[in-house]
Formats: C-alpha cells, sequence, structure tokens
C-alpha cells in the first residue's frame, strides 16, 4: 500500500506536469501510466490539503479544461468523419 507521503508527493507532480504541459486529466494519466480517476481525485480534491496555492494553479486549468472539452470532442469528431471520407474516395 502507498503511503501518505507517496500520495501527497504524487499530487504536487502531477499538478505541476498538467500546469507546465497545459495537460488535461487524460494526457496526465497517459503520460505518468495510471488512471484518469486517480489523477483527478490527486489533483481536485487531495492537492487542496497539501499545497493550496498549487490547487488555486490547478482548478483554473482544470474549469478551462472542462469549458473547451465540446471543442475538442468536435473537432476529433471532425477528423473521424472526414478521414472516413477520404477512405471511401479512395
Amino acid at each position: 500500500m502507498v503511503d501518505n507521503f507517496e500520495i501527497r508527493s504524487r499530487c504536487e507532480l502531477l499538478a505541476e506536469y498538467m500546469i507546465e504541459h497545459n495537460a488535461t486529466v487524460r494526457s496526465c494519466a497517459a503520460a505518468f501510466g495510471i488512471s484518469k480517476s486517480t489523477v483527478h481525485k490527486d489533483v481536485a480534491e487531495k492537492l487542496k490539503y497539501r499545497n493550496y496555492t498549487l490547487y488555486i494553479q490547478i482548478k483554473k486549468l482544470l474549469d478551462q479544461n472542462k469549458a473547451e472539452r465540446h471543442i475538442r470532442g468536435g473537432e476529433a469528431t471532425r477528423i473521424k468523419f472526414y478521414n472516413k471520407k477520404q477512405e471511401k474516395a479512395m
């Protein structure tokens, strides 16, 4: 079992990575090889008690990502159907 020190360190590490790379929870999880739920719980809940200043920064990033997610999803769908159209043309 992971002790509290490791969890707290991981919270800060994940948050710093997300801020530095302007990353989403999903991309951060992929980079560290852990689940999206773990990343989200660490930065959205546990970080608040460990490093409040860092928590405020990550909260702004999470809110920004949430506001933009419909745009990223729409773009991914557009690309998907464009690629299907290109395959049919060949």
